[in-house]
């Protein structure tokens, strides 16, 4: 989700595409919790234990500004780790209490909790188990936030996954078809184009999938109904 668009060599290009270029509407929850203008790459201070590039959120954020002018502000709130097995985002972990944290200084400014954006699981295809119990504790995850956000019918939107570390990204894609909770949208990944690591998307993907996303977002009409993101508009 932090995405690795455009990194080769633990070295990120700054080619930056028009879907994913910044606007002034668009705002970035930065580490230290104020809000700044967002450009890419948007989990720079976040998911620091590698070198980010392009993910998902601005081409997201772009496309709803571009099909929906009358939204108002949008305010990214990155939370995403790479490499991250589900287990490290279980509730009480570091990773979901940062998550939940962030979330809620974000909705300080007065904004509204619209979505949480999920990109996550390559990690579990690397043991049977992980893979067998990702259905279950993903479902859990979802729940916890929802309850803990205060949001019981937040809308998520997860991607199914397009590639793996493991031998086990079948049993994966399979739980995350198959996730039945309300108000959870699938996008998947596969067929997107992967980056030289043969793990991650390319630049293009990754602005491709983050329209795919907000599409999604749409879809759920009224906006009262995103290794993550979450989206407020401020009234």
């Amino acid at each position: 989700m932090s995405g690795r668009g455009g990194v080769v060599n633990n070295i990120f290009d700054w080619y930056i595409p028009p879907e994913c270029q910044s606007n002034s509407s668009i705002l970035r929850l930065t580490k230290g919790l104020s809000w700044e203008v967002a450009k890419e790459p948007i989990h720079q201070d976040i998911d620091y234990y590698a070198v980010c590039g392009i993910g998902p959120g601005m081409s997201f954020a772009n496309f709803i500004l571009k099909n929906d002018p009358n939204i108002g502000l949008i305010g990214l709130v990155p939370c995403a780790i790479g490499s991250t097995n589900i287990t490290l985002w279980s509730q009480g972990s570091f990773c979901y209490n940062q998550m939940v944290n962030r979330a809620r200084i974000a909705l300080q400014d007065g904004g509204t909790l619209r979505a949480l954006l999920w990109y996550q699981g390559e990690s579990d295809t690397l043991n049977l188990d992980d893979a067998e119990s990702y259905k279950s504790r993903l479902e859990k995850f979802f729940t916890d936030a929802r309850n803990d956000l205060d949001v019981p019918s937040l809308p998520i939107i997860q991607v199914a996954l397009a590639t793996t570390l493991g031998p086990y990204m079948k049993e994966i894609r399979k739980a995350q078809l198959r996730i039945n909770l309300p108000n959870v949208k699938t996008v998947d990944a596969n067929g997107l184009k992967v980056g030289p690591d043969y793990v991650h998307l390319s630049t293009q993907a990754e602005a491709q999938l983050g329209q795919m996303m907000a599409q999604a977002f749409l879809e759920f009409g009224s906006y009262t109904i995103h290794n993550s993101l979450e989206v407020k508009k401020k009234e």
